[in-house]
């Protein structure tokens, strides 16, 4: 097996040796196309098509790339990439280098295989495009996907008609019948139509299966002749129905194995007429098993379980199985060698001879199995060696003679009792069972020496006189008749061997040699004493012809002769084209069935036997060129009818006039080295042949010499001609040079006329350009105007609001101060007047005691330096708030003095505005070093006081030890006086001494009188210093109130100047700023 992998090639070889597919079940090339890459992985095809010819292969990717592989080329070319995946191939077969191509856009294209191009766009569908089937005439295509099909003209790529159906139906697929007119459709409820191509009307529909076999058809398949239509689906069951009678012929049963059925195809045979007998079915195991629907045997398999087939198809030749694997590889397969086994005649044909009556009653049963036994093949024994087993007709006869012995097991008399019951052989076997019958030797060497001669000259030009289309059927018959006609030179003389010769080519253009030996053993056996009267038709063959006409019809021998209708016009015609002009390819082979069958004899009755079945036309027909068209021509004739004459005449002709009384019995061509065939006047060949060779000398040296005078005419005419031409051509110079200058000057003229329109053109274009611009100038300088005057009520708007708010906040400001002062001047009053009162209750209650008093002075002293430092507190931070305040608002004031100054004056006000910085500076300076000896007094007045507080502190140490000494004092005074009571109240209980005790308690009172004198001294003296206290707090409060007015002097100097500088401001403003900024026209 020889493998291929494309890679990134564009093409090149499939194989660089030839592949035996016989070594691995038949398969020849497995075909990959490999990815180059990190990832590589092989990209996988997807669909795959044959040409007519089923020598080209096309096959699609799921990347799009289209590749055209040529299997007798040996090479393979990527022709397209289409660059999305492909649903559906096909080759058309009118164009034989064009193909079409369904894509995964539900559109379909048609490429060209040479040029690449594409050659039409054909876009309908609304889904994927399942199949493409193309009419055998080239000229039209269907195209189906599940719910249209659409039938296209290739010539102009229009569609002509759309089958549309219900979305319940659906379409599973519409194609054409083979060989007919004729178009089936089949949908997915079972129903099968047909339709005229041409009118498009309903011929037929086929009938609902038989009740209990009923299946989904999924899949369906053709044969060849379009009679035989096998339809499958989700089940192991193929129906099978037959066209012609519109009836279900047959029920195969496939194996256990299969459940469903994923695509069908027949296997083209050459030979079988189009009757296709091999059946390919492709199930859901994706294993393709070759079944035959006639004896039901399961012949070959493709493809494994391992190696699974995705679809498979068969090329129109019978030659090659394309397949998709799972895999996404291309395998392909050679039928001839799955094949091999299968081709060889099987012995048991004779059983239909044996047992007819049994074998008809199994062919009435409808329902058939297939089975995997090949009980038609030879077996082979353990020696392997083929045993042959023979069935014996059980007749009453002796045995036959060896004489009737063919090759290959088959026996003459044995054929021609089948032939006679079925009128023909089997379309499949015909060909081995024709070559038994004429005992073919296959002298290989002998042939190709023939080969090997060459052309004969007298089929070198055979195309002139035989035009035929096929290059490869032409070739076949020239290399055959100059094979006969070295093997014997009567055949490179006689006009009529092309005739003879070209059915069996045609027939057998796949095997030159059996061609050659067909005809070679029908020109030695079937046409004897042919050549004796060379070159006159064989006389004595047509008297014979004619003699047993007169024998069996008179009447219609005597008709021809009235009219002069020799044998020459009646018989010769049909014997030199062995009957090919006037039977199909049917009718011919049947008829050669028998004539192989029979004596050589047989072959004139034939021809005897189809003037007499000819009779009533002929008898009608009264001029000569009548009677000649009759026989160069098909006529309505039943062949069957002709073959069973033939045998009533070879039964009933007298034997005197019998041509098996003439004619030898059939001799095959022997072995090794193939008969001299002399038959033939020698001396007429030989003449003929001289004088064809001296023609021929005369006609080369003629043509020789011809050669030369057309070489000296030719060139003398070339010679003529180039002068003339040098002249024309300078005649034509001189003409186009004339031309041109009219031409350029015709054009110079549009040029000008041109420059002219366009100069006027860009005339007005400027002049509208300019008056565009003028208006957009004018509409800017409006827009900037109204901007600019927008701008300056903005700003004066601005600077009156900010002037307004400047004036208020200063006059708040001013009457905060103020406001401030009342209340620092009430709460001075007030605490007057708290003072007053404390100290009015502080002497009262010294009065009443002493210590109470000190103590409740020292707490209000305490609580009165406490209130004056917070008093200095809350005024410091309010003059620095207001100081803040009115620097900032001096600041805004300023600034946006400076700001309108900036945006309306000239660089010359730049000087003046320093000037006034400077002077703002100074009076910033001097507020400062006001506000600075502010603070210095204020500081002052804080060291005094801290200075007070001591003093008044050592004061009430003082008080203290004073009151501390007075308590002790009037603790002894009361003592000394209530001693002094108890002693009187003692003496006045007892009565002695009564007034000098009196006396005595008077000096001691006023004793104690003095001591208390001198006691409230020092209370006086307490009560003078807390005057000089008072005094002294009176003198704090005066000094406070000298700052105070200090203070009060100090804001109004800072009063005073705000307005000066606001005054000066409002002096200094531009007073015509508003019309200096104003736009003009």
């Amino acid at each position: 097996m020889a493998s291929c992998d494309l890679g990134c090639r564009e093409h090149g070889s499939i194989w660089h040796r030839k592949p035996s597919p016989a070594a691995r079940g038949g398969l020849i090339v497995n075909i990959i196309h490999g990815a180059t890459g990190y990832h590589s992985k092989a990209i996988r095809f997807l669909n795959v098509a044959f040409d007519s010819s089923g020598d080209s292969l096309l096959a699609g990717d799921h990347q799009g790339n289209i590749y055209v592989f040529d299997l007798n080329g040996n090479r393979f070319k990527l022709v397209q990439r289409t660059m999305q995946a492909c649903t559906a191939l096909a080759f058309n077969l009118r164009r034989k280098t064009e193909f079409l191509v369904a894509l995964a856009d539900y559109s379909v294209k048609c490429f060209d295989t040479e040029t690449q191009e594409l050659i039409s766009w054909m876009r309908g569908h609304d889904s994927s495009v399942s199949s493409i089937s193309v009419h055998g005439s080239g000229r039209y295509a269907i195209t189906t996907s599940t719910d249209t099909a659409q039938l296209w003209d290739l010539d102009t790529f229009q569609r002509k008609r759309k089958l549309n159906v219900r979305q319940s139906v659906g379409i599973q697929q519409v194609f054409f019948l083979p060989l007919s007119n004729t178009i089936l459709s089949c949908f997915k409820d079972n129903s099968v139509f047909a339709w005229e191509f041409d009118t498009l009307h309903c011929k037929y529909q086929l009938p609902t299966a038989v009740e209990g076999s009923a299946l989904h058809y999924k899949v369906f398949a053709v044969t060849r002749d379009g009679r035989i239509f096998v339809a499958g689906g989700k089940s192991n069951h193929l129906h099978s129905w037959c066209l012609e009678s519109k009836q279900l012929v047959r029920i195969i049963q496939m194996p256990t194995e299969v459940r469903a059925v994923r695509h069908l195809e027949f296997l083209p045979d050459s030979f079988d007429g189009g009757s296709n007998q091999v059946l390919g079915v492709l199930s859901q195991d994706n294993i393709m098993r070759f079944i035959s629907i006639e004896t039901y045997k399961l012949l070959f398999v493709i493809g494994s379980h391992e190696e699974g087939i995705s679809t498979a198809t068969i090329s129109p030749s019978g030659r090659y199985i394309a397949s998709v694997m799972e895999n996404g590889s291309l395998n392909l397969y050679s039928v001839q060698a799955l094949t091999q086994e299968v081709n060889k005649p099987p012995p048991p044909l004779f059983k239909v001879v044996e047992d007819w009556p049994k074998c008809k009653s199994e062919a009435n049963k409808l329902t058939m199995r297939v089975t995997s036994g090949r009980s038609e093949q030879p077996w082979k024994s353990k020696g392997s060696k083929i045993q042959t087993r023979l069935l014996k007709v059980q007749m009453s006869t002796p045995l036959e003679n060896k004489e009737n012995e063919l090759p290959g097991g088959l026996n003459k008399k044995r054929l021609q009792v089948l032939l006679k019951g079925y009128g023909e052989y089997p379309a499949k076997y015909r060909m081995f069972v024709w070559r038994s019958l004429l005992q073919l030797p296959e002298n290989h060497l002998a042939f190709s020496s023939l080969i090997d001669k060459g052309t004969h000259s007298a089929f070198v030009n055979i195309q002139n006189e035989y035009p035929i289309k096929s290059r490869k059927l032409l070739r076949v018959l020239q290399r055959t008749l100059s094979a006969l006609a070295h093997w014997s030179a009567i055949f490179g003389e006689t006009p009529y061997i092309p005739l003879l010769a070209f059915p069996f080519v045609k027939l057998f253009q796949n095997n030159q040699l059996i061609c050659f030996e067909v005809v070679a053993t029908v020109v030695v056996n079937f046409c004897q004493h042919w050549f004796e009267y060379f070159p006159n038709p064989p006389v004595n063959i047509l008297s014979m012809m004619e003699n047993i006409l007169a024998h069996h019809d008179k009447e219609l021998l005597q008709h021809l002769i009235k009219y002069s209708v020799t044998s020459q016009v009646y018989a010769w015609p049909l014997l030199e084209t062995l009957f090919s002009e006037v039977l199909t390819r049917e009718e011919w082979l049947k008829v050669f069935d028998n004539i192989f069958s029979n004596h050589p004899s047989y072959f004139l009755m034939v021809v005897v036997a189809y003037i007499i079945c000819s009779r009533a036309p002929l008898l009608l027909c009264n001029q000569s060129r009548d009677f000649e068209y009759f026989f160069h021509h098909r006529n309505n004739l039943d062949v069957n009818t002709v073959i069973k004459r033939a045998y009533h005449l070879m039964e009933t002709t007298p034997s005197d006039i019998h041509p098996q009384r003439v004619l030898d019995d059939f001799m095959p061509l022997t072995k090794g080295q193939y008969p001299v065939f002399n038959k033939y006047p020698k001396f007429v060949v030989d003449y003929q042949t001289r004088e064809r060779e001296r023609i021929r000398q005369d006609e080369i040296e003629y043509l020789r010499e011809r050669q030369l005078v057309h070489e000296l005419e030719a060139k003398a005419l070339e010679r003529k001609a180039e002068d003339e031409a040098f002249y024309r051509k300078q005649e034509l110079l001189q003409e186009a040079e004339e031309q041109r200058r009219k031409m350029v000057l015709e054009e110079e003229e549009k040029l000008a006329e041109q420059r002219r329109r366009l100069a006027a053109m860009r005339r007005e274009l400027k002049v509208k350009e300019l008056q565009f611009l003028d208006a957009s100038r004018r509409r800017f300088l409006k827009y900037q105007q109204d901007r600019r005057e927008m701008e300056l009520k903005r700003l004066d708007d601005d600077i009156a609001r900010k002037a307004s708010m400047r004036e208020q906040e200063t006059a708040a400001t001013v009457q905060d101060i103020e406001v401030r002062q009342m209340e620092l001047e009430s709460h001075r009053q007030l605490f007057e007047q708290r003072l007053i009162k404390d100290q009015e209750r502080i002497t009262q209650e010294m009065r009443e005691e002493t210590d109470d008093r000190q103590r409740k002075a020292e707490l209000e002293d305490h609580i009165v330096q406490r209130w004056i430092e917070t008093d200095q507190e809350e005024r410091q931070k309010a003059q620095m708030v207001a100081e803040e305040n009115l620097a900032k608002v001096e600041q805004k004031c300023i600034d946006n003095e400076w700001r309108l100054q900036a945006l309306n004056k000239l660089r010359h006000d730049d000087q003046d505005r320093e000037k006034r910085y400077e002077e703002i500076a100074k009076l910033l300076h001097d507020n400062r070093v006001k506000e600075a000896e502010l603070l210095k007094a204020m500081r002052e007045a804080e060291e005094e006081k801290w200075e007070e507080v001591a003093w008044r502190k050592a004061r009430l140490e003082e008080e203290q030890k004073a009151a501390a000494a007075a308590d002790v004092h009037r603790k002894q005074f009361l003592e000394d006086e209530m001693n002094d009571e108890l002693e009187l109240a003692e003496k006045l209980q007892s009565g002695d001494g009564y007034f000098e005790r009196l006396r005595d308690l008077k000096a001691r009172r006023a004793e104690r009188g003095v001591r208390f004198q001198q006691v409230p001294e020092s209370g006086n003296v307490c009560l003078n210093d807390l005057s000089a206290s008072q005094s002294s707090l009176h003198a704090s409060l005066d000094r406070r109130r000298e700052l105070a007015h200090q203070e009060r002097e100090l804001m109004a100097e800072v009063r005073q100047l705000r307005q000066k500088l606001t005054a000066r401001a409002q002096t200094r403003r531009p007073p015509a700023l508003v019309s200096a900024t104003r736009w003009t026209t």
